[in-house]
């Protein structure tokens, strides 16, 4: 199984694609989609969806992970993510990769097995489960791969398959 992990955001967005065969992890590949920081928003989006449309035209992975948005302090902030975390999902909807969304939590646990993970401790795990030599730059990427890891433990599920089929109002 070739899982694409998404750390959405939009002046990074962290990607990593793995593969999961016989409770083995493998990076096949991973990077980051910046937008400068003074381009007009709507072209930040435009080149974010143009990006990841092509990367996962190459990757052709068998689903799409990705975080689930949590409320921040900073609605400005929080909206724009939204946004950017929008143009994603519709590059990944237009491909007909199936989508699967994580909270923070549901990753730590998946990646170190304990939910209330630090940042480094979760980035080691990722690294040690991937026999990377060392860790991805930027975190975004990190991040991503880390999500990847956790639909690849879930995926196997029952219960993944049943939210599946609900969340996608299949019969």
């Amino acid at each position: 199984m070739v899982v694409f992990g998404i750390d959405p955001g939009y002046a990074i967005v962290g990607w990593g694609a793995i593969s999961f065969k016989s409770n083995t992890y493998k990076a096949i590949g991973y990077g980051s989609v910046e937008t400068e920081a003074h381009t007009d928003f709507n072209e930040r989006l435009e080149y974010i969806y143009d990006e990841l449309h092509s990367i996962l035209s190459r990757c052709r992975p068998d689903a799409l992970a990705i975080e689930r948005l949590y409320f921040q302090t900073n609605q400005k902030t929080a909206i724009k993510v939204a946004q950017a975390r929008g143009v994603t999902l519709l590059a990944a909807q237009k491909l007909r990769i199936p989508i699967f969304e994580y909270t923070p939590l549901q990753v730590k646990t998946a990646v170190t097995g304990y939910g209330k993970a630090r940042k480094p401790q979760v980035m080691e795990m990722t690294r040690r489960l991937l026999k990377l030599p060392e860790m991805p730059k930027p975190d975004d990427t990190a991040d991503a791969l880390a999500i990847a890891i956790c639909h690849a433990q879930a995926a196997g599920s029952d219960l993944r398959l049943k939210m599946y089929i609900q969340n996608n109002n299949y019969q």
